[in-house]
């Protein structure tokens, strides 16, 4: 048991009373306690612009760091839009916005400039937020930070459970959150989402102190924060479920051009891909390869829900798809633009499949040392380029400069240089 799942399982941590325990440690131990209500009840939700100014004002005369939460409709719309965005800061208690309603938060964005956002996992949250104009300068991610500290369970009920001694209700998480108006328990449920968030960024920072990973983890943030927009998937269509069936490039192009045309629909609708055709069936006419739409009829997913009409847009689809010039048809695989995928090295280079796995073993030594995952120790995409392509002459100065480049942060360099210049040493190069 690491230090900081010995921590997590010690009750000195936890506490009944919402707050981290004192310096002395002392603290009420016991059952866990459910949290069933907010500290000032379910606030109203923010439709307009005129109460959103009196949140802006109070949040902006709040007192240290912010709480921040949003809620997606994963599953049921289509993109990943924000529909309700939480908020809590000690003197400003916590807020409900309604981005639908107020679909430009920068203000608040603005407003909340140079404080630190608390966030659970807060890569998830960001994009989303981004776009309706809330983009934090510094941040904690509780998420983050418990992986860092080593706790065997980081989800935001766990971590509060075994860090805070409170258990949260978790029932209303995958819900459609573009229903309107909000139902009062799922607003409760959003309400209680912030309401322990920076309790919790508290016990884990003198948790990351005493363990001296503190620095590490703000390092982490930090590059959160500062990290650009990601850039559009190239070819999304490759990513359907099932694809490993597909072989042929004609099979190949009838996935991109169902998958092309259910996209256009599901976009007009809102509504979830998914809800529009499923990926098993994408796959299923795309193996079959239908030459009616009698015969597409047949295949799992477009039986008798499916009216005439969709049928013919589906098949007109595979027709397309059937009539392309061979030229035109995609290429199986994706490009790679770093090095070959593991299973492949044996054959394609034996030496660095070595080095790759002495560099392996070595990372999940110092990991387990460290009582941390290996890929928050390190990228393993940034290890297998390292061992790929490894510089010309192995020393600490020319791997850490290598780590750099791809990404890694100044802790990471420090803490894994060593065991990776081991490593490459042993294996030829």
């Amino acid at each position: 048991m690491t230090d900081a799942q010995d921590t997590a399982a010690d009750a000195s941590l936890r506490t009944t009373g919402g707050t981290p325990p004192d310096d002395a440690g002392s603290s009420v131990t016991g059952a866990p306690t459910p949290l069933l209500e907010p500290r000032e009840g379910i606030p109203p939700v923010i439709a307009d612009e005129a109460a959103l100014a009196e949140v802006i004002a109070a949040f902006a005369a709040g007192s240290g760091p912010v709480a921040v939460d949003a809620e997606r409709a994963s599953g049921y719309r289509y993109g990943q839009r924000a529909y309700l965005v939480q908020l809590r800061r000690e003197g400003a208690g916590t807020a409900l916005i309604d981005p639908v309603a107020c679909p430009d938060l920068s203000g608040l964005g603005e407003a909340l400039s140079g404080v630190e956002w608390v966030l659970h996992a807060a890569t998830q949250d960001l994009p989303c937020l981004r776009e309706i104009g809330m983009v934090p300068t510094l941040l904690f991610d509780t998420e983050l930070a418990g992986r860092i500290a080593g706790f065997p369970r980081v989800g935001l009920g766990a971590m509060v459970e075994s860090v805070l001694g409170f258990v949260l209700e978790k029932g209303h998480s995958a819900v459609d959150w573009s229903t309107r108006p909000l139902p009062e328990p799922w607003l409760r449920y959003a309400a209680l989402d912030v309401e322990l968030l920076v309790d919790l960024r508290d016990a884990l920072e003198k948790e990351l102190d005493r363990q001296g990973k503190l620095e590490w983890a703000r390092q982490e943030f930090d590059a959160i924060a500062s990290a650009p927009p990601a850039e559009p998937r190239k070819d999304p269509w490759r990513r359907t479920s099932g694809m490993h069936k597909v072989r042929r490039r004609r099979q190949l192009a009838v996935v991109r051009e169902l998958w092309q045309t259910r996209d256009r629909i599901a976009q007009r609708r809102d509504v979830s891909p998914g809800k529009v055709l499923s990926d098993a069936a994408i796959v299923e006419a795309a193996l079959s390869l239908p030459g009616s739409v009698h015969a597409l009829a047949a295949l799992n997913g477009f039986g008798h829900r499916v009216g005439r009409r969709q049928l013919e847009q589906w098949q007109a689809a595979v027709d397309r798809a059937k009539a392309l010039p061979d030229g035109a048809l995609p290429q199986p695989g994706q490009p790679v633009t770093g090095p070959p995928p593991p299973r492949a090295w044996a054959d394609k280079d034996p030496a660095a499949a070595a080095r790759l796995s002495a560099a392996r073993a070595g990372v999940s030594t110092l990991a387990e040392q460290l009582g941390m995952p290996q890929e928050n120790l390190i990228s393993p995409d940034t290890v297998r380029r390292l061992c790929w392509e490894p510089p010309k002459v192995v020393d600490a100065g020319s791997v850490g400069a290598a780590l750099a480049g791809y990404g890694a942060r100044a802790w990471q360099v420090d803490q894994v240089t060593a065991a990776l210049v081991a490593a490459l040493s042993a294996n030829g190069v």
